[in-house]
């Protein structure tokens, strides 16, 4: 049941495109881990055509004649093992274990810093808070001095 899509250009023609009924759907299988035999060569399928005809009955997960299932399980590749082969051989854990111990070890430094600035910043404020009271007694000692020159420069005149 093919559907008609139009595009919006006004030289397009409209495009056939396959419908997905409940029959080319493809099941779940419990198991993806063995695949019997090979592929069909090219020129060797009914159609003679490497690719599936959208009409022929071996296009969305049908099983009907596209592999050789005679060959038995004993032939087949485990899929797993073959992914698993590949990704250990592709993947080379020492630079990512030597990555993780230098973020760790930049980690502890950025820590320790952090830790180091926030005791410079408590020195810091202790620091300036000795200099406002000091501060605030030069103050009051001027204003004491000045209190007594202006008291003596009346007392002179």
């Amino acid at each position: 049941m093919p559907s008609t899509i139009l595009a919006r250009s006004p030289s397009a023609l409209p495009v056939a495109v396959p419908g997905k009924s409940p029959q080319n759907l493809p099941m779940h299988q419990a198991s993806y881990s063995r695949v019997a035999g090979s592929p069909p060569q090219p020129g060797s399928s009914p159609n003679s055509s490497a690719v599936p005809s959208l009409t022929s009955g071996s296009y969305a997960g049908s099983s009907a004649g596209d592999y050789d299932s005679s060959n038995g399980p004993a032939s087949g590749v485990d899929l797993v093992e073959l992914m698993n082969d590949r990704l250990g051989s592709a993947v080379n854990p020492l630079p990512l274990d030597r990555s993780l111990a230098r973020q760790a070890q930049t980690s502890g430094a950025l820590n320790a810093k952090q830790q180091e600035l926030l005791e410079l910043q408590a020195l810091a404020q202790r620091r300036l808070k000795g200099a406002r009271a000091n501060f605030a007694d030069g103050m009051k000692a001027a204003k004491e001095v000045k209190r007594d020159l202006d008291w003596t420069q009346k007392r002179v005149s």
